[in-house]
């Protein structure tokens, strides 16, 4: 089996909260990324949406991009008004040859609000799960047709956060909606990470291996403190540095044979952690439990 190893920018620079980002540019980010030893990366608000201009920074840096953040509004939007708004970043996708658009339902969410505490986040009935679901995977048999595939992203502070809302999420979505398995999210949410993958494992298409910080998570006042201070507060790290077992994670992964991307996705507070001593860290975690999985590290 193969993997690819990536991280997202948000190490460097933080999108939804920006004075915890590192004054570094685009090109810093790349060439640091690739001292850790990461072949690919998300996508962030310093990238250029021009393949033309991406295209030969990419290459300089001997970088892919595997895979970035969409601000879907799915939920109470039109679609064809989210196809024209998808267009863009699809047709870069396209053109530098990523794997998906990692989809994030952002109607209705508190999580770059910092003024909105955990325990305000969206909630749907089932009800409302089931049309929602059948939508995004209108959505998605689309983006797919288009030859740009979504994984769609579970996230603390969204409409689907809790492993409960994901299982049904993904009862009543079809296969063209992937999913996209973030550890830290699901642990986050008080999901069991392992459960999750044995239940929703035919449909992982991307991975993001965020750690979390049990000690830290565990204190949060959900009734009053936001998704953004549990960032500010230390909530997440990169693998190795956290509470949870990538081995096993990752072996279970490899269980039932996922082959593709796992890449790290950790924001936190680069004066604390400085994002290129972080990034090797979590490089060599993975490094680590990869060889344990059976994995074969390709570029």
């Amino acid at each position: 089996m193969k993997a690819k190893l990536g991280i997202a920018p948000i190490a460097w620079w933080n999108d939804d909260l920006e004075e915890l980002s590192d004054d570094v540019s685009l090109e810093e980010c790349l060439r640091q990324a690739g001292v850790a030893g990461f072949t690919g990366m998300e996508t962030g608000r310093r990238f250029p949406m021009d393949a033309a201009v991406l295209g030969p920074i990419l290459k300089t840096h001997k970088m892919s991009v595997c895979g970035g953040w969409f601000s879907g509004l799915v939920l109470d939007g039109d679609l064809e008004e989210e196809k024209q708004r998808i267009a863009q970043q699809m047709a870069l996708f396209k053109a530098v040859n990523a794997p998906c658009i990692v989809y994030g339902e952002c109607a209705r969410t508190v999580q770059g609000d910092r003024s909105k505490p955990l325990a305000t986040k969206p909630k749907l009935s089932e009800d409302e799960i089931k049309i929602y679901a059948r939508k995004m995977t209108t959505f998605g048999e689309w983006c797919a047709e288009q030859g740009m595939p979504l994984s769609y992203h579970h996230h603390m502070a969204a409409v689907i956060e809790t492993e409960p809302e994901l299982d049904m999420f993904m009862k009543h979505s079809g296969e063209g909606i992937p999913l996209l398995f973030d550890a830290g999210h699901m642990a986050f949410a008080g999901g069991d990470v392992m459960r999750v993958i044995d239940k929703h494992h035919k449909r992982i298409t991307h991975v993001h291996t965020k750690d979390v910080r049990l000690d830290v998570i565990d204190e949060l006042d959900r009734t009053r403190e936001s998704f953004l201070d549990a960032v500010v507060k230390g909530a997440f790290t990169v693998p190795g540095d956290g509470s949870l077992d990538f081995a096993s994670i990752v072996g279970r992964l490899a269980s039932y044979g996922y082959e593709g991307w796992f890449v790290v996705e950790a924001e936190q507070d680069p004066k604390i952690n400085p994002p290129l001593a972080m990034a090797k860290k979590g490089h060599a975690e993975l490094v680590r439990v990869m060889a344990l999985a059976g994995y074969e590290v390709v570029q």
